[in-house]
């Protein structure tokens, strides 16, 4: 058993479709806050993805003591290094797809575990990504279908739903775009013994 330190519907669907026994908690955490803390550090955006998920995984570890605890997050950043956050509204998500339209960009997905406060395993995948070019017609009949999804979506996109479409090209793991570097957990949870090898 694990302890999920996120409500991520994506997280949570990726788990237990692996049966992957395990519990989620909220870690609790201002993600805004955090971001900008650790921007003003200088991290760029695979640092940043790995912090906030040791963030998080830490958080819940206190709650939890003995129980292995795996905190995720993503980042995505553009081919000139500027990263871009989860929209705050609709235009901002209007925004942020037209500022990725014909471009390149990569999704950070980080995943670390920690055990008793201290982080035991860790693992970062990054995505290239070609989103096609997207006309302003499409974007208005993509986010009228899936708002309410894809809002809460870095890069305003769910791979595993009506964002497909947005892609050319996608080079890396779908598990790494829905939240997850999945297959590196999984092995690691075979060697701790959580799953039969």
């Amino acid at each position: 058993m694990i302890v999920l330190a996120s409500q991520s519907t994506s997280r949570r669907a990726l788990l237990t479709a692996a049966q992957v026994p395990f519990d989620a908690l909220s870690p609790g955490v201002d993600e805004d806050a955090a971001k900008e803390a650790l921007r003003a550090d200088g991290l760029d955006a695979r640092a940043l993805a790995d912090a906030l998920a040791e963030l998080k995984a830490l958080r819940v570890s206190r709650r939890v003591p003995g129980a292995l605890v795996l905190g995720c997050d993503q980042t995505l950043s553009l081919d000139d290094g500027a990263m871009i956050d989860k929209a705050v509204d609709r235009a901002d998500a209007e925004r942020i797809l037209k500022l990725l339209s014909g471009r390149v960009h990569h999704l950070h997905s980080a995943a670390v575990i920690v055990l008793n406060g201290e982080p035991i395993w860790r693992h970062i995948e990054r995505v290239r990504m070609t989103v096609r070019p997207l006309s302003e017609p499409f974007i208005q009949s993509y986010l009228d279908a899936d708002w309410e999804e894809c809002r809460w979506c870095v890069g305003c996109y769910r791979i595993e739903g009506p964002g497909a479409q947005l892609f050319a090209k996608v080079e890396g793991s779908q598990f790494a775009i829905q939240g997850l570097p999945l297959l590196p957990l999984l092995d690691f949870l075979r060697v701790r013994g959580v799953l039969a090898a």
